[in-house]
Formats: C-alpha cells, sequence, structure tokens
C-alpha cells in the first residue's frame, strides 16, 4: 500500500525518510539487506529500482538513514521549550532516553546493525553517526562551545550513548532499568569531568603569571 506521507515525484532524500524506518521494520526479521529494502519499497508503494537507487551504500546507507530518522523523532520529543527549564545533564538525558525510545520498536534491527558497524572498514562512518548523534544532542542541550571543549564533549558523548546502546539492545530489565541506570552512571562521570575542568580552568587563572610578574619588576625599576 502506497505511503502518503511520499510525494507525487520524491527525490531520493524523500524517499530515504520514507524508506528507513521501514527498512528498519523488516531488518529485524531479514537484516539490513536488499529483502529488507525491497519489502520497505513494496510497503511505500516505490519502485525497487528507485528504492536501491536511493540507497546505492547498500547496508550503511540505510543504517545511517535509519539513525537520521531516529535523531529527527529525538529532537521532536524533545522540543526547546520542553528542555529550557532543565539542567544540562536532564537535557542530555532526556534527549538520550528520547533517541532509545524511539529505537526500542526496532531494537532487533538495532543488534543487527552493530555488527555491521563494527566491521573495520565501516568503523570510520560508524563514528561519523556517532558524532552526527552527539552534536545533535548538545545543541538540543544549548551547548554553544566552539573551542576545543566542543570536541571533547561531543566525543565523550559519543563514547557513553555507543556503551549505552550495547547495553540497551541486550536490557530485558522493565522499562529498560538497567539501561537508565547505565546511562545516568556514565552521564554523572561526565558531569564530574566537567566539573574538574572548570576548576582546572579557574586555578590556571589565579595562577601567578610569570610575564606580568616581569612586567612589574621592569615597571617599578623606572
Amino acid at each position: 500500500m502506497a505511503n502518503t506521507d511520499l510525494p507525487t515525484d520524491p527525490t531520493l532524500d524523500e524517499v530515504r525518510d520514507v524508506l528507513a524506518p521501514l527498512i528498519a521494520r523488516n531488518a529485524a526479521f531479514d537484516g539490513w539487506t536488499h529483502a529488507a529494502l525491497d519489502m520497505a519499497a513494496e510497503q511505500a508503494g516505490v519502485e525497487q529500482d528507485i528504492a536501491r537507487l536511493a540507497f546505492d551504500g547498500g547496508p550503511l546507507g540505510m543504517i545511517d538513514a535509519w539513525f537520521a530518522h531516529i535523531d529527527t523523532i529525538m529532537l521532536t520529543q524533545c522540543p526547546p521549550d520542553t528542555l529550557a527549564p532543565m539542567k544540562v545533564r536532564e537535557k542530555i538525558t532526556a534527549l538520550i532516553e528520547a533517541r532509545l525510545d524511539a529505537a526500542s520498536a526496532d531494537r532487533e534491527a538495532l543488534h543487527r546493525a552493530m555488527p555491521i558497524l563494527a566491521m573495520p572498514q565501516n568503523l570510520a562512518r560508524a563514528v561519523k553517526l556517532g558524532w552526527r548523534t552527539a552534536d545533535a544532542i548538545w545543541r538540543a542541550a544549548g551547548d554553544t562551545a566552539t573551542d576545543y571543549n566542543h570536541y571533547t564533549k561531543r566525543s565523550l558523548l559519543a563514547g557513553i550513548y555507543s556503551a549505552t546502546m550495547l547495553v540497551f539492545i541486550n536490557d530485558e530489565s522493565e522499562d529498560h532499568a538497567e539501561t537508565s541506570a547505565f546511562l545516568a552512571r556514565r552521564i554523572d562521570n561526565v558531569m564530574q569531568f566537567e566539573k574538574a575542568k572548570a576548576r582546572l580552568s579557574a586555578n590556571k587563572e589565579r595562577r601567578p603569571s610569570l610575564a606580568r610578574f616581569v612586567g612589574r619588576l621592569r615597571y617599578h625599576a623606572r
């Protein structure tokens, strides 16, 4: 049956947007394969040749599109007015949990995606996808850092999310309580790290400056 969300003359990006969640649903049974793609195309009323052209990057392209779809849901579920009154750690937690919730219906697809992303030839792409999600989360949380903090924050968060996903795909506890507890501990570690950096920076600013000291000596010597 045709998907009414698809325009009459869609672009390849629009085809990817519509097919991504359908591919994930079928990937739970067929893996990230052409079989899952073809089934999704049939469900959406998209010609098979067009679907394959849209995902000519193979499994990685399918996973990439699905992750982008999940990121969009995450941001929709956590709009700025909802996040505004929260503390930073609460914003980060809410955003990650929203993303996990978005993936929960297709957890088996996520499970099947992990070995593909872990292949040596795919590691660079996997890191890029993790960075993209971490960047989206920090931006939604209001981070505007442009110095080295921009990179350290995203690197740390990408690592946290990757580790949390590994717990999530094997979590059989009620309401994914084990995943939530794991995430809380990891975020707490990051917050402690950020506080330690802030203290170090403050101490550095208070530390006597040799240049200023020498300058004063020269000034008083005149």
